[in-house]
């Protein structure tokens, strides 16, 4: 049996995205978010944003890529199927007084018409999908033909890919699910959307993760970044101090800093497909 034909067949999707969303809903996604703006500004210059474009964000989080869309002046419409991280988008957006849309929507179901769209994008979003092939269908559908999708994802070998593996160990993901981490492959992104992708540009980038030690980040993420949240809520007082030790183990095989913060280089893939 294929992986595909795996996933499908035994993946309860409904029941899985329905503890994805309260994971997200969890903690406070944006204090965490926020710091990776970098990541949307790279890849709003990767895709070559033009004022006036009309520009979907996919599962936007707080808007990194919707704000760094709209300061370039296009059309921008900020989509997430958690409100609480809209609303944190439009926080930011409001602040800088830019005009931007938006839409509670589920990224494997888009509330919009075929071809709506001449750019497509989201940042450490999608990836999340529970069915990545229909995320992937979706967002190719509201693409217009000639269009841009523009994705930045985690790698299976870098610093958040082996954090998916750390909690993995803890508490094991649904039986037939991938990882999101697939999304940060060749292989995967050119199976979820080769057949719809006229060319596929994949540029490996790092990302730092900048904290003030490593208890500092430990602290942040376990507060609020809304998988870890849980994960810590659903374990009992051992496993909590053990999952804490083997993060803190984690971080030190990645630490660059010898002055006590931290700086941990995230390996990520920035792509650029254009739509047949």
């Amino acid at each position: 049996m294929s992986n595909t034909a795996l996933q499908t067949s035994v993946a309860d999707y409904t029941t899985i995205k329905t503890k994805q969303n309260a994971a997200w809903a969890s903690g406070d996604y944006a204090i965490v978010g926020t710091t990776l703006q970098i990541v949307g500004e790279s890849l709003a210059e990767a895709l070559d944003l033009r004022a006036g474009q009309k520009v979907l964000d996919v599962a936007a989080g707080n808007g990194n890529f919707t704000l760094a869309a709209a300061r370039r002046w296009a059309d921008v419409t900020s989509s997430d199927y958690v409100p609480t991280l809209l609303a944190r988008g439009e926080e930011r957006s409001t602040a800088e007084r830019l005009n931007v849309t938006y839409e509670v929507a589920d990224a494997e179901d888009l509330p919009f018409a075929e071809a709506a769209f001449d750019v497509v994008a989201s940042t450490f979003g999608v990836m999340f999908t529970p069915n990545q092939e229909k995320a992937a269908a979706e967002m190719l559908r509201v693409c217009r033909s000639g269009g841009k999708i523009g994705l930045a994802n985690w790698t299976p070998d870098g610093f958040i890919g082996a954090l998916f593996k750390v909690i993995g160990r803890y508490l094991p993901p649904p039986a037939g699910l991938r990882s999101p981490a697939y999304w940060g492959t060749r292989s995967g992104l050119s199976e979820l959307f080769g057949a719809g992708a006229g060319d596929i540009r994949i540029t490996e980038k790092t990302f730092a993760f900048r904290y003030k030690s490593p208890e500092h980040w430990l602290s942040v993420f376990r507060e609020f970044y809304g998988p870890l949240h849980k994960a810590f809520a659903a374990l009992d007082t051992k496993a909590q101090f053990s999952l804490s030790q083997d993060l803190i183990d984690l971080v030190s095989q990645f630490n660059g800093a010898s002055d006590g913060t931290m700086v941990v280089p995230s390996d990520y893939v920035e792509v650029v497909l254009t739509r047949r």
